[in-house]
């Protein structure tokens, strides 16, 4: 980018200072110098050429920054909405553990009452309200990746729509 607008300074630079030429040759001849008039025309024509030129590198330095500030615009969005996701995941998965550590924990202390002889029923209702938890968060743990997985695939499509676009 800096090197478009490097160019497009020099171009500006040298237009002027052919443009200053020219006066100067059209000062000359008007005082009867003598330049000869197709040197003349040739000269204002090139003028005119570099000038047609440089406009047409300042439109396409304004298209091109447009669409790098557009870009940014969309990386942000995609960096904002994949943090999101991850956020939500970390938390899923969070809650898997805790679901996990808890089941855990219940079904050593039945190991414990059925090892003692003793069947206690609160011990087998808290395990399968453990084991329902921990379903769940397992179940929310996999939607959540399902959504960081259809995030990155919609990205991705679009990304490929946006080069197709840029291409036309």
């Amino acid at each position: 980018m800096s090197q478009i607008e490097d160019l497009q300074g020099r171009i500006a630079a040298a237009l002027d200072r052919i443009g200053q030429g020219v006066d100067r040759m059209g000062d000359g001849a008007a005082a009867g110098g003598g330049a000869a008039p197709g040197a003349l025309e040739a000269v204002q024509q090139e003028l005119e050429d570099e000038r047609i030129a440089n406009e047409q590198l300042q439109e396409r330095v304004k298209k091109l920054q447009i669409r790098r500030q557009r870009l940014e615009e969309e990386l942000q969005s995609a960096r904002d909405t994949i943090a999101e996701s991850i956020a939500k995941f970390d938390g899923d998965l969070q809650g898997l553990r805790d679901a996990n550590e808890k089941l855990r924990e219940i079904n050593a202390r039945l190991r414990e009452a059925n090892e003692a002889g003793v069947g206690d029923a609160e011990l087998i209702n808290r395990g399968m309200e453990a084991e329902i938890e921990g379903l769940r968060a397992t179940r929310a743990a996999d939607r959540a990746e399902a959504e960081i997985i259809y995030t990155d695939l919609n990205e991705a499509v679009e990304n490929v729509r946006l080069s197709r676009q840029a291409e036309e």
